[in-house]
């Protein structure tokens, strides 16, 4: 993985010479956008309403707080899931941190 790592209002992305940048969606060196499928009914989570009904059904509510994101908890654990405001920013590294805290029923494929 060759480029630069670039700082830039809080956030570090690689940024490449051909001209993409690492922006979660892939590895460097073009390979596919990523996805990520509720393993149950096998479809692509492409919205928030979608991913809000489908976590509902796990015991996930969405926590009230900080209107910069897009935060869900689960009564009976510790853990908090943090999501971008806008879906279309979602991130692998998004998508890996729901897939790790609801094991076996979501998973990031390429699209």
């Amino acid at each position: 993985m060759s480029g630069v790592w670039v700082f830039k209002k809080g956030v570090i992305r690689l940024e490449n010479p051909g001209g993409e940048q690492g922006d979660g969606h892939g590895l460097a060196g073009g390979s596919r956008r990523k996805v990520l499928v509720h393993l149950p009914t096998n479809k692509v989570i492409s919205s928030y309403d979608i991913l809000e009904e489908k976590l509902g059904e796990l015991g996930w509510e969405r926590y009230p707080g900080d209107s910069s994101l897009v935060q869900f908890h689960k009564r009976s654990s510790v853990y908090l899931i943090s999501l971008p405001r806008e879906f279309s920013r979602l991130t692998t590294v998004h998508m890996y941190d729901i897939v790790v805290k609801s094991r076996n029923v979501f998973e990031v494929r390429d699209a």
